[in-house]
């Protein structure tokens, strides 16, 4: 069973800088697509990166420049590290996991709130 265990959310002023950890347990991890979403208060859940097994990398265009999506396959965890970060960026931020042999997961989330 894929678990999937986010940390790092928190409280920080507009201009900040937050990094966000998913490990991941019972999982193949080094083939596995990882990625964040986030979802705020009314809206619906949207991507903001996702690196594949291979390292490639893809953005939502409003963090461009601004967030880094990483993965450590040794230590099975994907890294988000957020900067020059907005109140826009405010939401519940979904860490996630797929791969042709195991499925689609999701972690529990993370809030993470940028006050202006």
């Amino acid at each position: 069973q894929v678990q999937l265990v986010e940390s790092g959310g928190g409280l920080v002023q507009a201009g900040g800088s937050l990094r966000l950890s998913c490990a991941a347990s019972g999982t193949i991890f080094s083939i596995a697509t990882m990625g964040w979403y986030r979802q705020a208060p009314g809206k619906q859940r949207a991507l903001v990166a996702t690196i594949t097994s291979g390292g490639a990398t893809n953005y939502a265009d409003s963090v461009k420049g601004r967030f880094t999506i990483s993965r450590d396959n040794t230590k099975k965890t994907v890294y988000l590290q957020m900067g020059s970060l907005k109140p826009e960026d405010t939401a519940v931020y979904f860490c996630y996991y797929a791969s042709l042999v195991e499925g689609t997961y999701w972690g529990q989330g993370t809030q993470v709130t940028v006050s202006s």
